[in-house]
Formats: structure tokens, C-alpha cells, sequence
């Protein structure tokens, strides 16, 4: 009755059991039955292959191994496995004797030819003399060929029998301990322990709705909106960059009238919450100003047009900005002007400008223990800064091919690099360097799709889980990130049913733990 056929590992050592894929059939199920491997397409790296009886017909669901070659016969998925010619003879087996049936290859070339056939039935009037029963037709031929050989007496005591079954299915049956039975898991690899996390949309009573005039031509190195834990802050299609501060402890329906806005006076190019106070609103403008704003307590009475402080000192256009993690009062940015600046807003001066880039920098981030700086830049080129020691990288190493755009984030505790760009077909790929390591170049490379806009990562460091979209896409793709081969484990990915425009992550102190809730 169902539609749904699980896959599970099963091993002796914990966990006991773990999924490794799952079956969505056609039609609901009225019976299953595998088909024995000696009938498996092998050369197709088939590796199981289950019958599904319907209402109507019987399905083939075949499971296949990748590989890349399918010209060669694969030892280590196909081991030996039991021929059709019997070990023993019924009375020898009473007598004792437990030898077990020959193994035969699956290899095509060396499939035994021998075949068997059952003896018992050889003469029915025999047997209807010897059991001193009359042939009248109510036996059938299943009674008798259950019955063709005479058995001990203790084989109709149920208690005897149980125990046999029970001997023959322990941890001694030949099936457990077979040393030809490979792990499915190391044939398919590992997968991740997140790997069935559920993406949902929370009810719609704690939706913010009717936003009206939004700005949606932020430029690409910009998240296009951003949050905290209290409010978010959105840019506004309006002239003079007017932005938008809603409270997230007023959801529903936003008024029809016009609402306070911050006048920015510039198109804005990124804006960034303090992490360490939540009321300071730090805005990139495309007038090359940086202006800091504070929000009074319970949000936006009134319209502000005087910033708490502005800096100045970039050329050109500002492409991203980015709180410290660690310290408070300090903050970086990058700009057409090819260079990086360090502020420090206790003086609203700049403390240091960055060398070393000739091109357009696309992303920068800071590691999560503030002490190193990364940046990503159209030249491909990744570049690793050690600002309390110097203005020029300490590395440098090559980055994603494609010039459309990249980001970066630092992820395993701040060991690793994963950079999100294009290759030079414009496929979106994700890209993992070891940070002590970028000129070596990057351990690992995983193609995703084709599509125009670049993917966004953020990072859960408590479960090493990267989120990824884009701007208008559907599609939330999640991966585990792990240190070791093969470095990004897939996870279940999240479909909304319109495309996002921009795409934020909340303080991890806003998560429902009780609903198990990490992101």
C-alpha cells in the first residue's frame, strides 16, 4: 500500500542501521520480490535489483553503482556469491553432513553452465504405496513432494523448531559472517549524518507581507537585504536610498502608508548590522561614503536623515562591507578603487588599506577568530591578508576560472576555504582550499547547475552545514562540509515555490532548539 522503498546498511558495530537512499515508485506496492544476483546486469554495475507488483503490472527497480568505467567487471562490488547446485542430499543432511553451497562468479566469462533438477517426484504410484494412502485426488502434488522423505518425529514439536531457526539465523549463520559481503557504505561512499534535514516555511502569521517598492537591482556582491535578531533592514527602489527597518517582532501585514525609512542620500550598495549592537546599521553607498545609523529602541518613529558618522576615503564605488567578528568597532570594505580599508569607527578613521589586488574584488570575509582576512577577486585570485602584520597578502592562489562573479566563506573551524564561482562554461561550482595551503590550489571542485546569478554560501559551523542559492533561484542546495575526502556530503535540499530575491540567516540564538531547529 505503500509508495516509498527504503535502502539501509545493516552492520554488526553501531549505528546498526543507516539509510543510504530511498525510492519514490509509481504506483502503490502489493508485494516486492528481489531477483537473484546471478541475474543482475553486472556489467551495468547493477547491484540489486527489486520486482514491484502494482494493481495493474510489475515494475523493475534496478540500483546502480557509479562508475566510471562499465567495460570492465567490477570485483569489489560483485563477490562471489552461492551457485544453484545443492551442498548435500535431505537424507545426508539429517545424517549430519553441513556443507555449504559452492560459490560461482558473476563475472560474465566464468558463469558455471551445471545445472539441477529435483529427483523426488520420480513415481507417484511408488510413493502412494509406500505411505499407504489411496490415490484418489485429494492429495496434491505439494503434499507430496512436502512428504518425500521420512523425517524424525521432533521436527513436528514446535519448541525444536524454533530453536533450529533461531540456531541457524545467529551471529554464527554463514550469511553475518561471510567475508565476501562487502559494506554498501564503502561501495557508495560516506554520506552525512544531516543528510535528511527538512527545509519548511514557517506558518504565515510570522511573515512580514505587503512590502511595497523594494530595491531589486542591489549589485551582485551584496546579500541584497539584511537582518539581526531584531530587525531587517531593506533597501528601497525610492531616490535618495531610502531603506526600509522592519521589526521582526511585528510580523503580518505591513501598512499601505508610506513608513520611516533611513535617508541615505546614495543608491545603496551593501548594508551590515553591528554583531555587537544591534541598533548600529553600517551602509555602503555608490557616492564611495560609508555611513553608520542608529536605530532608536523599538525601531523607526521617524524618518532619520543625519548619520551617526560617515567615512570617508574610498575613490569609487563600494562593492561589500563586513563587521569584525571578534573586536568591536571595526569594520572593512572593498571598492572599485581596487583596495581594501580597515575602519576603525571609535574614531571614524580609516586604520589600514589593503594592497595587492588588480581587479575587481568580488568577496572578502574575515576567519571566524578574526585574525586573517580573505578575499576573491575577478583576476582569479584567492588572497589571504594578515592585517596586524601586514598591508600585502600573506598568499595567494587561483580561484574560480569564470569572471561572472564569487564568494567565500570560511568553514571546519576556519581550516578551510569554500569559494562558490563559475568555470569557464558558466557552471556554478563550489570550491574547497585549505586556508594554510591556497597556492597548492583546491582540494576539492563540485559542479552544481547552470544558471546566471552567483550562489550565496553561509555557513552553520555547529553542524558544518553550507547553505547555497542564488538570487532568483528556487533551489536551497545544502552540503556537510568535512576536512577529509570526499570533503562535501550531500544533504536534502530546499525548494520555495518563488524564486528569492535575497536570502539572509538569523542569529543562531533566534533557533527553536526544542523543534530541533539549527538554522
Amino acid at each position: 500500500g505503500e509508495t516509498l522503498l527504503y535502502c539501509f546498511e545493516v552492520a554488526p558495530t553501531q549505528p546498526a542501521l543507516t539509510q543510504v537512499t530511498q525510492c519514490r515508485m509509481e504506483g502503490s506496492t502489493r508485494g516486492l520480490a528481489t531477483v537473484p544476483r546471478l541475474a543482475l546486469n553486472v556489467m551495468a554495475c547493477e547491484v540489486l535489483r527489486v520486482l514491484q507488483l502494482t494493481d495493474t503490472a510489475l515494475v523493475p527497480i534496478s540500483y546502480l553503482v557509479p562508475r566510471k568505467s562499465v567495460q570492465d567487471f567490477h570485483e569489489d562490488l560483485f563477490p562471489d556469491c552461492a551457485g544453484t547446485l545443492p551442498a548435500t542430499t535431505a537424507q545426508a543432511w539429517w545424517a549430519g553432513d553441513s556443507q555449504e553451497v559452492t560459490r560461482v562468479s558473476l563475472h560474465p566469462a566464468r558463469r558455471p553452465t551445471e545445472t539441477f533438477t529435483s529427483p523426488v517426484i520420480m513415481d507417484t504410484r511408488l510413493w502412494v504405496a509406500d505411505t499407504g494412502l489411496t490415490n484418489t485426488g485429494a492429495n496434491t502434488d505439494t503434499e507430496q513432494s512436502a512428504s518425500g522423505y521420512s523425517s524424525p518425529s521432533s521436527l513436528a514439536s514446535p519448541s525444536s523448531a524454533t530453536t533450529s531457526l533461531s540456531a541457524s539465523t545467529g551471529p554464527s549463520s554463514g550469511f553475518a559472517s561471510s567475508p565476501s559481503q562487502k559494506s554498501l557504505q564503502n561501495i557508495l561512499g560516506p554520506s552525512s549524518r544531516f543528510r535528511h534535514v527538512q527545509g519548511r516555511v514557517l506558518h504565515r502569521d510570522t511573515h512580514l507581507t505587503n512590502l511595497r517598492g523594494l530595491s531589486l537591482t542591489t549589485p551582485g556582491e551584496c546579500d541584497g537585504f539584511c537582518a539581526n535578531h531584531q530587525r531587517v533592514a531593506l533597501p528601497l527602489l525610492s531616490a535618495g536610498g531610502q531603506i526600509a527597518v522592519l521589526e521582526l517582532s511585528k510580523p503580518g501585514r505591513q501598512p499601505d502608508a508610506a513608513v520611516p525609512t533611513i535617508q541615505n542620500g546614495a543608491a545603496v550598495a551593501d548594508l551590515s548590522w553591528d554583531p555587537f549592537d544591534p541598533q548600529r546599521l553600517a551602509v555602503a553607498g555608490e557616492d564611495a561614503k560609508i555611513q553608520l545609523w542608529r536605530i532608536p529602541e523599538g525601531g523607526l518613529q521617524e524618518t532619520l536623515r543625519e548619520p551617526e558618522a560617515v567615512l570617508r576615503g574610498h575613490t569609487e564605488k563600494i562593492y561589500s562591507i563586513r563587521f569584525h567578528p571578534v573586536a568591536s568597532d571595526l569594520l572593512v570594505s572593498s571598492s572599485y578603487d581596487m583596495t581594501v580599508r580597515i575602519w576603525d569607527l571609535s574614531t571614524g578613521q580609516e586604520a589600514l588599506r589593503l594592497q595587492g589586488h588588480t581587479d575587481q574584488i568580488f568577496s572578502l570575509a574575515w576567519s571566524p577568530d578574526g585574525k586573517k582576512l580573505a578575499t576573491v577577486s575577478k583576476d582569479a585570485r584567492l588572497r589571504l591578508y594578515e592585517p596586524r602584520h601586514s598591508a600585502e597578502p600573506q598568499q595567494e592562489g587561483p580561484g574560480p576560472e569564470g569572471a561572472r562573479g564569487a564568494r567565500l566563506v570560511w568553514v571546519c573551524s576556519g581550516d578551510y576555504l569554500l569559494v562558490s564561482g563559475f568555470d569557464s562554461r558558466s557552471e556554478r561550482r563550489i570550491l574547497l582550499y585549505q586556508a594554510q595551503a591556497l597556492p597548492d590550489g583546491p582540494l576539492s571542485v563540485l559542479g552544481l547547475d547552470v544558471a546566471p546569478s552567483t550562489l550565496l554560501p553561509f555557513y552553520d559551523e555547529d553542524t558544518s552545514i553550507v547553505f547555497l542559492t542564488g538570487k532568483g533561484d528556487t533551489r536551497v542546495f545544502l552540503y556537510e562540509v568535512t576536512p577529509e575526502p570526499p570533503y562535501f556530503l550531500e544533504c536534502n535540499s530546499f525548494t520555495s515555490s518563488e524564486p528569492h530575491k535575497g536570502f539572509i540567516f538569523l542569529p543562531k540564538t533566534v533557533c527553536e532548539v526544542r523543534e530541533v531547529e539549527f538554522a
